[in-house]
């Protein structure tokens, strides 16, 4: 019995060994015999470079069906800036398919970058394009938190038919937003947004009095604020 389960296991390791041999010789004949004839590039895009991705991809694929590396490809792939992410997979017997998810810039980050719908940070050539989207600054590390924020106070904001044109969080912590009518909100370190719905509250009185000819809301104080007109 010990010697037929050895003659098994010997067997067994033969027929291991001859497949990974065929293997072997497979991907060392590599792009002779299977190359990849085909590259479906699958997503719709606005800002990814098509002629990047071929020039990416046309340098890969050359290596073969089986030699060509997915995680180099996805890697460099995901180098170009407006590529949020990539799927690549093989399909049998000369197919390479690429799925490209394009980066959906939410707000600018500074002066150099953006903000994607995930709270991260990419950074365009373009940037000029996209003078038009909210500034965001704050201290490193806080994007997603404080685009979260941003936008909680964009969707207040704009119920009373006003648009925020940047928010900035200072190294203290400290808030100010600046609307697209000029004003600009001083919500200090302590209790912003506390600050910010008391501004709210006594708004309609302040549009009695022509809204679009204040220049400052200082509202870092304990009962009330200052209004600087234009």
């Amino acid at each position: 019995m010990k010697f037929l389960t050895l003659k098994y296991l010997l067997l067994s390791c033969l027929f291991i060994a001859t497949i990974w041999a065929g293997w072997e010789e497979l991907k060392a004949q590599g792009a002779d015999l299977l190359p990849i004839k085909y590259v479906k590039i699958q997503g719709t895009y606005k800002y990814v470079s098509k002629e990047e991705v071929k020039d990416v991809l046309l340098q890969k694929v050359m290596m073969g069906f089986l030699n060509t590396d997915m995680s180099i490809i996805r890697g460099e792939l995901l180098d170009l800036s407006w590529v949020a992410e990539v799927n690549i997979q093989r399909v049998w017997p000369d197919t390479l398919e690429v799925k490209i998810y394009e980066q959906y810039p939410m707000t600018r980050w500074g002066e150099t970058e953006l903000l994607n719908e995930q709270g991260k940070l990419f950074k365009p050539d373009n940037l000029e394009k996209f003078r038009q989207l909210p500034l965001l600054i704050g201290p490193e590390g806080l994007e997603n938190k404080l685009m979260t924020i941003m936008q909680y106070l964009q969707k207040i904001l704009s119920t009373h038919f006003l648009v925020l044109k940047s928010f900035e969080v200072d190294k203290r912590r400290a808030w100010t937003l600046k609307l697209d009518n000029g004003m600009i909100l001083k919500l200090g370190q302590k209790k912003p947004l506390e600050r910010f719905n008391r501004f709210l509250t006594s708004l309609p009185i302040l549009k009695k009095k022509r809204s679009r000819a204040i220049a400052k809301v200082d509202l870092r104080y304990a009962n009330g604020y200052a209004v600087t007109w234009k």
